[in-house]
């Protein structure tokens, strides 16, 4: 089997509905995959449960069994129950803290490498590179660890913008990538933009959506990664 995951930059572009730009490259993923598990763990200003019922009613189209995890007493026999495992996004330190808590970091990566495939968007995407170090998201809360999934073996950057508002002396967020391959040279971030998205299929890495990405490693910064790009090198990273 081969690692089939999809890592969206967001739940929405602008002002569409919740994940409805995103059906086009969910699509594909869900072919022999019916029964999802949905993983609500970044969300912290919400129930779970209303958290699980924007995600129903936003991939309604497609016709999943979409249950959340929070709904079964052994969230680690739902992973390996599902056909296919979903994270949201929200705060990618709490969401992680979460995983690690209910041991969930080792089996969901075993399980996705055996071909279970995988969607996450935001802290989703955030917590299936190497670590969580280029996270936007406050620290709330403090994982055991930053290493994530690792369903990629790099960094990601979600919902990238270098834009600095007017009269803002903060860093912009190529500033602070920069600062994270200062400290890590040989580790590649890619910013994905919103409505963007990174498709691994097995050695095969392609950069869906009608955005560029962004490549930063070592002395390349903010390097533009054309759309439709085949970025399979990196997955030798």
């Amino acid at each position: 089997m081969t690692i089939n995951a999809l890592l969206l930059s967001s739940s929405r572009v602008g002002d569409t509905p919740y994940l409805a730009h995103a059906i086009p490259f969910i699509k594909p993923l869900t072919t022999n995959a019916q029964k999802w598990i949905f993983i609500p763990y970044a969300g912290v200003s919400m129930s779970y449960d209303t958290y699980l019922a924007s995600v129903v009613t936003g991939l309604s189209e497609l016709e999943l069994d979409i249950s959340g995890i929070h709904q079964h007493p052994d969230p680690q026999q739902a992973i390996k129950d599902a056909d296919g495992i979903l994270i949201g996004g929200g705060n990618t330190f709490h969401l992680l803290h979460q995983l690690y808590r209910y041991d969930l970091v080792t089996l969901i990566g075993e399980q996705v490498a055996l071909g279970k495939p995988y969607i996450g968007w935001s802290a989703g995407s955030n917590v299936s590179g190497l670590s969580i170090r280029t996270t936007n998201d406050m620290p709330i809360i403090e994982p055991p660890s930053f290493n994530a999934l690792n369903l990629v073996p790099f960094q990601l950057n979600p919902h990238y913008s270098n834009y600095q508002a007017p009269g803002h002396n903060g860093e912009t967020r190529a500033q602070r990538l920069l600062e994270f391959t200062k400290v890590d040279p040989l580790t590649p971030v890619v910013g994905i933009v919103e409505g963007s998205a990174l498709w691994r299929q097995g050695d095969k890495l392609s950069l869906l959506g009608d955005q560029p990405a962004y490549l930063f490693c070592g002395e390349q910064q903010e390097i533009p990664i054309p759309v439709g790009s085949d970025l399979s090198h990196l997955l030798k990273a």
